[in-house]
């Protein structure tokens, strides 16, 4: 991979894939720490990059690999080194608050984003790829590594979740005031 296109990479989808992060870990710095192994693992594996897939979803897929492989090492952190960590089924949950990218968005969004701790990682991932970086359900598919039926699958599941949320009048906390 020479200079040019590693520059090019980061120039174009840098803020995307930065902003994605964010969103999953709700944390800047450790956003910042997994963009660099993002770009480590691009700069690594460019030269197999076949083409099959467009350059930005196939730094999403990079990138979404890098954020499970951190919420396992937390979750390890966590619990005994014997409990399994199922990203897929299980709530990619942050202690952290809201961060400033979150802050920038309208009071809809904010709220969804919200209500994503509601939903597991699979269901997480697909909103934030659809809904936040307006991806299609292809491209969806592409970051993901699944099927486009998966997809919509999740998609439709994640909704229900927060719909379901929504409608159990969880807005504005649970505290009845």
């Amino acid at each position: 991979m020479n200079d040019s296109v590693f520059h090019r990479l980061y120039d174009e989808y840098h803020q995307d894939v930065f902003q994605f992060l964010v969103y999953l870990v709700k944390n800047r710095h450790i956003a910042e720490d997994l963009m660099h192994e993002v770009y480590i693992r691009v700069f690594r594996a460019y030269d197999r990059f076949e083409g099959k897939s467009s350059e930005k979803t196939w730094l999403f897929s990079i990138a979404k690999n890098v954020a499970i492989d951190h919420f396992r090492k937390m979750a390890v952190r966590k619990r005994h080194a014997q409990d399994f960590f199922d990203w897929e089924t299980q709530q990619l949950v942050s202690a952290e608050r809201m961060p400033e990218e979150v802050t920038e968005l309208n009071e809809d969004k904010q709220y969804l984003y919200e209500m994503l701790d509601q939903c597991t990682g699979d269901q997480k991932m697909v909103i934030l790829l659809r809904f936040f970086q307006d991806l299609s359900i292809a491209e969806t598919a592409e970051a993901l590594g699944w099927t486009e039926g998966k997809v919509k699958t999740v998609q439709h599941r994640g909704i229900k979740v927060l719909r379901e949320k929504m409608n159990a009048g969880e807005r504005g906390g649970s505290d009845g005031t």
